[in-house]
This record gives structure tokens, sequence and C-alpha cells, in this order.
């Protein structure tokens, strides 16, 4: 709480991330109230636990911290601070002078990452339990849109130029193949996530065997009751004065690594959208430009990729704050975490609820694809025109050499005059080709040109996407 501006003035800065984009809920779990709450949280569940296993600490002086943990005097607070230069020691005499009869016992035994590191974890814990289902959510939405289209040819791209064909939902699911890793990335780090714990000023616990008279079992059942109550099976057996920020680098990669798919996916639609072939959704009285009223922006991805840029940059803090921190803790890993997780985790936050309403209104446009098709089909469906040729009785070289002809004439109709392919007009004129200008129509037909990839979005779906989908049922109140 150091000086600044009045962040509620227009006068004053505010992160786009919380005034403009981020959801309420993710908002609140980084807000002061939440984090200054747990701090006396934390300093209770100490309290109790160090009551239960022996300490001179009564029920009134419990309860009375119990009646206080929303009773939060942030002025106060505030005014301690500049007065200390010392956060943690502001909020211990703001907490204790409502709590007179309890103030000598709140911290006790503890250093400040007590708090601080714990909360820390606390926060990081939930903000990943608020993630979890909307990316599930999201996976969701697109393994629909996926179903539904399984079948719809369209041209696939390599480099951006024409390929094979493949459908609108096969590569929906390469999308869908990419947010589920994340999503399977997300789970294991919030599942690997441990406490920080009962350990004192440099890892060694030495404050808290003082006030067990050297009674090490009584230290140990201490970080365990304490662990249990903030709700994490496990903590860290070795710590310095703070738990390695080796875990702040896993979270944030693997929240980059989700900024790197969001912009992927977001991309591709973008590129669609100029292909006219398919849209985010465009509300009736949204303006594309103030200068271009015919505009239809895809305003929702480019937010996307424009924040998930910035969400990618994010790992670099951690990886350089973990490699500076000298033996048991240096502070200045401080001001940039407070800084950076925060970030990462709003700004993970948005995109995922901009990708939700994007995945929730794609709008495809089943005539501009198959028009692009007819386009660039012909020249694929060469190779079959051959092979049927030779099966009609003709020869494969003099087949191919008629067809690199025709072919050059056609593409030189397209370059060089901006018309339509007419390969296929051109071979149905050539005599040549009369054994088969019959089958013509069965050989150019674009669903025998996707190969597998409906049976490999069933199957995709199937096998990978709803089992992993299956724990957030009753989150999305669906059911896989």
């Amino acid at each position: 709480m150091a000086a600044g501006g009045d962040h509620g003035s227009p006068d004053s800065y505010r992160s786009p991330l919380a005034s403009r984009y981020a959801s309420p809920e993710m908002c609140f779990v980084f807000s002061d109230r939440y984090k200054f709450r747990t701090w006396r949280q934390l300093w209770l569940w100490l309290a109790e636990a160090e009551q239960t296993l022996g300490l001179p600490i009564t029920d009134e002086q419990i309860q009375e911290m119990k009646s206080n943990l929303d009773n939060i005097d942030f002025k106060m607070a505030a005014e301690e601070e500049k007065r200390l230069r010392h956060d943690v020691m502001a909020h211990v005499h703001t907490f204790g002078h409502c709590c007179p009869k309890a103030a000598g016992i709140i911290h006790l035994g503890a250093t400040s990452c007590y708090v601080g590191d714990n909360t820390d974890l606390i926060i990081l814990r939930n903000a990943l339990d608020l993630l979890l289902p909307k990316l599930a959510r999201v996976i969701s939405r697109l393994a629909d849109f996926a179903k539904e289209r399984a079948s719809l040819p369209t041209l696939g791209f390599t480099h951006f130029q024409p390929a094979q064909l493949t459908t609108v939902g096969k590569r929906c699911c390469l999308w869908i193949q990419d947010l589920c890793m994340d999503l399977q990335n997300l789970k294991r780090v919030r599942d690997d996530l441990r406490f920080r714990g009962v350990k004192g000023t440099t890892g060694t616990q030495a404050s808290f065997l003082q006030l067990f008279e050297g009674d090490d079992h009584k230290v140990e059942q201490l970080d365990k009751m304490v662990t249990e109550k903030a709700g994490f099976k496990r903590a860290f057996i070795i710590t310095g004065q703070t738990y390695t920020r080796k875990v702040d680098i896993e979270i944030l990669s693997v929240l980059a690594s989700l900024g790197a798919s969001v912009h992927k996916i977001c991309t591709d639609i973008r590129l669609l959208a100029n292909l006219k072939e398919m849209e985010e959704p465009f509300e009736k009285q949204q303006i594309g430009s103030s200068a271009m009223p015919y505009k239809r922006n895809p305003m929702r991805s480019e937010r996307c990729c424009s924040l998930a840029r910035h969400l990618m940059t994010l790992v670099v803090d951690p990886l350089q704050t973990a490699s500076v921190q000298w033996f048991e803790r240096t502070l200045d890993d401080s001001a940039n975490r407070r800084i950076c997780l925060a970030e990462a985790f709003l700004t993970a936050d948005t995109i995922l609820n901009t990708l939700q309403n994007i995945s929730e209104g794609l709008v495809v446009y089943p005539k501009v694809i198959e028009r692009r098709i007819r386009q660039e089909l012909p020249f694929m469906a060469t190779e079959n025109i051959i092979m049927a040729m030779v099966k009609a009785g003709g020869s494969r070289q003099d087949c191919h050499e008629k067809i690199r002809v025709l072919s050059q004439q056609a593409a030189s109709v397209v370059k060089q005059e901006g018309g339509d392919n007419d390969l296929i007009e051109r071979i149905q004129a050539d005599a040549y080709f009369s054994p088969i200008h019959s089958q013509l129509d069965h050989l150019l037909d674009p669903s025998s040109f996707t190969g597998r990839a409906s049976q490999q979005v069933q199957r995709f779906l199937e096998e990978e996407v709803y089992p992993l989908l299956k724990p957030y049922e009753s989150v999305m109140k669906v059911s896989f």
C-alpha cells in the first residue's frame, strides 16, 4: 500500500485489466480486501493451532480474532505502513487495534512470509480454480462447433497457400487439441501446488522450536495443522524464507503456453474472416470502423491476440526473479511479483472470457467456402483424373502431359486475367478425356478429398476431449 493516486478517480491511472477486461471474480481474488483478509485468516489459523498444541492462548483471544476478520481499517493500515515502512507489521498493528486482547499473540513466531507467501499460494490456487472451468467451457463450445461441422469440406492451407482439403470441424480440432494440453497443464500445476506452511525466517522453524521448548513433534504438527486448515494436502519440507520461486515459473509458463494457443486460434479466425469463410460474433449495433461503416472487424480475436502477447511475455519476470534469489531470500522479488502474478491471471481470465464469447457465436459461410474449393479443387483433382483415365485404357504419360498443358492455360486465366479456374471446362471440351466425362462430377466431389477427417473428429472428441471435460460437467451444466 505504497503511496499512489486515487485509483477510483478518472485523474489517476487504473490498469485496464481490472477496469476494462477481467471478470469481477478474478479481480476480487487479487484485491486488497481478499489479500489482507487472508492474512488475518492465516494469523487466526496459526493461533488456533498454537493453542491446540498447548501455548497459552485463550478462547477469548481466538474469538476476538474471528470476529474481526473482515473489520479491516484500510486507512489505518496505510498510515501505519507509511510510518513503519513495513506492510506486514502495519497490518499486525491494524489487526491488533481492533483485537486488543489478542494483539500480543498475533503473528506469534511467524515471519512476514508466513502471511505473504502462504496468501500468495492460496490466491494462486483459487485463481487456477477460476481458470480451469473457464477453459473447459471454451473447449466444450469448440467441441460442439467441431462436431456439427465435422464433415464440412474446406480448403486447407500450408504456408497460407492452398493445400489439400480438410474439414471445418477437423481444423477446429487442431485448436481444441492445444487447449486440451493447456487444460491438463493447468490442472497439473494446480494439483502440484504446495503450501509454504509454518517455517520461520530462514525456513528452519527455529522460532517455533523455541516456542514449543524444543518439541520437534509439536512443530511438525503445527505445520501440518495450518496446512490442512488452508486446504492444502502438502507443504514444502524445504524452504528458505520464501517458497521456491520456481513455483511462479511453473505457473506462468503454463499461462504463457495458454496465451500461445489462444493467439494461434484467434489469428486463424482473423485470417478466415479476411477470406469471408468464418466470422466471430458481430452484434446488430456494433460499429466496425468510425470511418468505414461497412467494416466487420474481428475485434474480439484481435483483443485476444493483443493480450495473449502480453501474457506470453510475463513468464520472463519469474524466470529472472528465481535466478537472483540470493541464498535464503532477497526482497527484490516483491514488487515484481505484485505485478506479474496478478497481471498473468487477469490477462488469462480476459482472453478465456473473450474466447468463450467468440466460440459461442462463430459464424460459418459454406457458400464462400464452396466457391474457394471450386477455385482450387480442379488442380487437386488432376491426379484422380489421371488415374481414372488410366483405368479407362489411357496412357499415364500422355494424360499427364495433356493435364499439364490445360492446367497452365487455366492458371493463366486465373492469374493473368482474373478469371475463374476453368480447367474442368477445358477437360470437358477435350475429346481425349471423353472416356471419363461422365465421372467428372464424382471425381470432383469435395468430400472425397477430406480423407478420414470426419472420423478423426468423432474419435478425438469421444476418446480425448469428453473424458477430459467430465470433471467440469457440474460447472458447465452439461453431460459428456
